[in-house]
């Protein structure tokens, strides 16, 4: 396949993803080493296209530019980005490779630990990354006061200074915030999901791209074979999140 496919680099698979690039998704801010549920995805993607680990290269490329309408510098980006009929009005998405679930991030003693439903979170201001379906859950889910941030780290360290009374994030990114970027962070819980439908983080992929179809397929046959599960056990955190009603 890998011969017949328009790349953006003749012999080459070119992957977009953010700098830097956030745990437990990648490893040591190194999308090539193949660490991180993301990377192996991504490579596992390439692998299934017909290209070896040594014939992809990676793009940094910043969240919000990924999802704009326009030519892309990549064949496909994974980071993160939730599918929505909103985003696919300017690019594609492969099938959905992560259902997510978002989840809110607070220190002990905060105005909201402990807190058990959504509606105890409305008098709350929390924080999110622009551009993300967790900023957007904070206004459409719980209705609470929002602040906005360039990426994850600023988030969490305006929580961690208690300017903030919590973050909306998924929730293995914050299983990874309560475990190592925060002495003091605990999960109050995760959300519902909206509309009860599960959210999905998809490879995105250029309008119209003539990979999309290809890439949807390689994804579809890695949950097919249960590697997508694989990749959850080996690299997302298992441990529980209370729900909140």
């Amino acid at each position: 396949m890998k011969g017949t496919l328009p790349t953006h680099t003749a012999g080459t698979l070119t992957i977009g993803t953010d700098n830097p690039a956030y745990e437990p998704w990648f490893s040591d801010n190194d999308p090539s080493n193949g660490k991180g549920y993301e990377s192996a995805v991504a490579y596992a993607i390439a692998d299934k296209l017909g290209f070896a680990k040594s014939e992809v290269a990676w793009a940094k490329v910043p969240f919000n530019k990924a999802v704009l309408p326009g030519a892309k510098d990549f064949d496909f980006d994974v980071n993160q980005v939730s599918i929505t009929d909103a985003r696919k009005k300017a690019v594609d998405f492969s099938s959905g490779y992560y259902d997510v679930v978002q989840a809110v991030v607070t220190y002990k003693g905060s105005p909201i630990d402990g807190k058990t439903t959504v509606a105890d979170l409305k008098s709350a201001t929390l924080g999110a990354q622009v551009g993300t379906t967790s900023l957007l859950a904070i206004s459409d889910q719980i209705g609470a006061k929002k602040m906005v941030y360039d990426t994850n780290d600023a988030a969490v360290q305006a929580l961690s200074a208690k300017q903030i009374d919590g973050i909306v994030v998924d929730l293995p990114t914050a299983f990874y915030i309560t475990a190592a970027q925060m002495d003091q962070g605990v999960i109050v819980g995760q959300l519902p999901l909206a509309g009860g439908q599960p959210e999905q983080f998809g490879a995105v992929l250029d309008k119209g791209s003539a990979l999309t179809p290809c890439v949807t397929a390689a994804v579809d046959a890695l949950r097919a074979d249960g590697s997508l599960d694989t990749l959850v056990q080996t690299w997302l955190s298992a441990a529980g999140a209370p729900a909140l009603s």
